[in-house]
């Protein structure tokens, strides 16, 4: 990332070879479309070429960032078709980077994503269903919490309450997992 934020075409050249069959499926699984994914990954990866000096990797690594941009791309694709999306089998991002992903990927950075995966997954599994649930309608389907709300034949309040206090837990719990770092 510090050679593609100085200007190294061939650094973005490795990154997309190792990062963009992962990106493109969970764009696939999320649009539905493999012509709109494919330029869904191709607006990601430009803003990856445009925005990589404000990459941070102390915030995350390189592949949870650029699954980010390619998330927020796909639903804003999904949101300008004007359409509510198909309810689907919900998106794991975790199984995506595990499946996905070059093997070349240096072993700590992957120790490191498999502990992420695992830790999320348990702070996940710990909430309660319908908190659950608003928030992978929300992440996965880029329902709104209006549209959540019809779906579900709930009150928004209720829903925005449920999406509130999932994400608190998931962020006390992942918190909780975090060792504690001085300075």
């Amino acid at each position: 990332m510090t050679l593609t934020g100085q200007g190294e075409v061939r650094a973005l050249e490795v990154l997309y070879n190792r990062y963009a069959r992962a990106a493109f499926a969970f764009a696939v699984r999320i649009v539905g479309d493999p012509l709109e994914a494919e330029e869904i990954l191709q607006e990601a990866f430009l803003r990856v070429w445009q925005q990589a000096n404000r990459f941070q990797h102390a915030r995350g690594s390189f592949a949870s960032w650029l699954l980010s941009i390619t998330h927020n791309l796909a639903i804003d694709a999904l949101r300008r078709r004007q359409r509510r999306p198909q309810r689907a089998d919900m998106v794991d991002f975790f199984e995506v980077l595990r499946t996905e992903i070059d093997t070349a990927v240096d072993l700590e950075e992957a120790a490191m994503v498999a502990e992420l995966r695992q830790q999320v997954q348990a702070a996940i599994a710990q909430l309660p269903q319908r908190q659950r649930e608003v928030l992978e309608l929300a992440y996965f389907q880029g329902l709104t919490q209006r549209e959540i709300a019809e779906l579900l034949d709930e009150p928004l309040g209720t829903v925005k309450t449920r999406m509130r206090l999932g994400l608190q837990k998931l962020q006390e719990a992942l918190q909780a997992q975090r060792p504690e770092t001085s300075g």
